[in-house]
């Protein structure tokens, strides 16, 4: 088939990467996001799927928006047969919709109907999950609500973060979508409508989802802290001012501390939860990067009934 993909993160290469390999397929374009601005200089630069596909030789599209009419006069030029999506990031108009003959077939990082929106892999740890996956489903205008076409599951290990998880899913998913391509071109595959029952939903995560309540049960706060790793990041407060929260370690056997307080030792800080203590392993200070905590806990010399969250 004649393919024009749509994706915009790093997440997306991997799926990108296996279609231009597969050979079976001619990816004869590829839609993503405009160049945006990016580190201290906010020089505007080129998406992760707009660099690769430049560097394959592939005509890139950059539409602001995609109901553009000089974009989807473009798109009806190139006239494709399927276009596979991987988190493109703009909603598809229906006039869009319509142009690949076999539609636009997304995949979505979760066993659908579970987890439908922007963030599945965060709230997939966030609520304890101990499977997820990947699934190929065909757009409608729906939210994540179309038909599926195929599936492929993922363990959830215990230290799991959100970036740990999405990079395998990326290249798990990536096998899925050339296949699922390679099943809609030879009629072996069908789409499956969705069951009824068994949907949830996974918006966005908001700055504020991502603040730890020390009131919360440790597993709670293990589950916040790896599921907003690396973005938008698990945070508290420390004398007014925000500190990230990198990586942390539910302790069963600590029991001594109120919720949100700190006891520093020469090589480890802990605090207490709603349940047990958590220790902190890896923190960000305000303006500052990435450090152990026993090092940032010595820098901020705490002193003894000193509180995170207040």
């Amino acid at each position: 088939m004649k393919l024009v993909f749509a994706g915009t993160p790093e997440v997306a290469v991997p799926a990108l990467d296996a279609l231009i390999a597969s050979g079976r397929h001619e990816v004869a374009a590829v839609v993503t996001r405009p160049d945006a601005p990016a580190g201290r200089g906010r020089r505007l630069v080129a998406s992760p799927v707009a660099e690769r596909a430049e560097e394959a030789g592939i005509e890139v599209l950059k539409p602001a928006k995609p109901r553009d009419p000089a974009f989807l006069e473009r798109l009806r030029e190139i006239a494709p047969d399927c276009c596979p999506v991987v988190a493109y990031g703009a909603l598809l108009p229906r006039v869009a919709l319509d142009v690949p003959a076999r539609g636009w077939v997304n995949l979505h990082f979760s066993l659908l109907p579970a987890w439908r929106g922007a963030a599945p892999v965060q709230h997939a740890l966030m609520a304890g999950d101990e499977i997820t996956g990947a699934s190929t489903f065909l757009i409608e205008e729906g939210l994540d609500s179309g038909p599926v076409y195929g599936t492929v599951t993922e363990t959830i290990r215990p230290t799991d973060t959100s970036g740990d998880l999405l990079t395998r899913l990326a290249f798990a998913g990536a096998g899925l979508l050339a296949a699922t391509m390679d099943g809609i071109e030879d009629g072996s595959l069908q789409a499956v409508p969705q069951p009824g029952e068994g949907v949830t939903l996974a918006p966005k995560i908001t700055v504020e989802d991502a603040r730890v309540d020390w009131t919360a049960p440790a597993l709670r706060v293990d589950r916040v802290v790896r599921g907003c790793t690396p973005a938008p990041g698990a945070w508290t407060t420390f004398r007014g001012e925000r500190l990230k929260l990198v990586q942390a370690l539910p302790l069963p056997d600590r029991t001594d501390l109120a919720p949100g307080q700190l006891a520093a030792g020469k090589n480890n800080v802990y605090v207490g939860t709603g349940s047990h203590a958590v220790e902190l392993l890896w923190v960000q200070a305000q303006g500052k990067k990435p450090m152990r905590a026993a090092d940032w806990a010595r820098g901020a010399r705490i002193t003894e009934g000193e509180r995170v969250g207040d």
